[in-house]
């Protein structure tokens, strides 16, 4: 008896310890298992997608305390695709991205607030025409653990939320064009 409590109070001290040392992870973007879409209104008949595939982001995430955590994401401008050329060259030219004069976009991670078992609010500045202003995404974690393929540390996230993109001085085509922007992000990444 006195063997098994103190192999008890050994095991309880191991985990004690391991969850109080725990530190935040750095990951980096799975870019093939990681999108970024928006969705705009066009003039009021349908809703069109759109997607940035050429970005690098990394983060930083403690699951024990979100507030320990952070990212920055980069995305190439010029990436932008609604799978139809014309439309592409237009989402290019100086009326909306203006990507000759504005090569990139970025998002930078000012707080993440835990609001849930597995949801959070992500707090950031995000940059466009170089005029940065914050913004929130709505967070979901999907999971965290170890990748069954690459045996590495993996984490997932899904994550929404909306902009007028008249306030980054994107106003051709306003208000036929939609001014609220949808985000829509999913990410995986691997731990460096």
């Amino acid at each position: 008896m006195k063997h098994l409590l103190t192999g008890i109070l050994a095991s309880s001290a191991l985990v004690f310890s391991a969850t109080s040392t725990a530190k935040p992870v750095e990951y980096e973007f799975d870019t093939v298992h990681s999108q970024i879409l928006f969705k705009v209104d066009h003039l009021g008949f349908s809703h069109s997608y759109g997607k940035f595939p050429t970005f690098r982001g990394a983060l930083t995430f403690d699951q024990d305390d979100w507030s320990n955590s952070s990212t920055t994401v980069e995305v190439k401008a010029g990436s932008i695709n609604l799978e139809n050329k014309k439309w592409n060259d237009h989402m290019k030219s100086a009326d909306f991205f203006d990507v000759e004069k504005y090569s990139k976009m970025t998002f930078k991670s000012t707080k993440l607030e835990k609001t849930g078992d597995n949801t959070g609010v992500l707090h950031g500045e995000l940059t466009i025409l170089d005029t940065t202003k914050p913004i929130t995404l709505d967070l979901t974690l999907n999971k965290a653990g170890i990748h069954p393929m690459s045996e590495q540390q993996h984490v997932g996230f899904s994550a929404t939320g909306k902009i007028k993109r008249s306030e980054w001085g994107m106003t051709y085509g306003v208000p036929a064009v939609g001014d609220d922007v949808e985000i829509i992000i999913e990410v995986e990444a691997s731990a460096k």
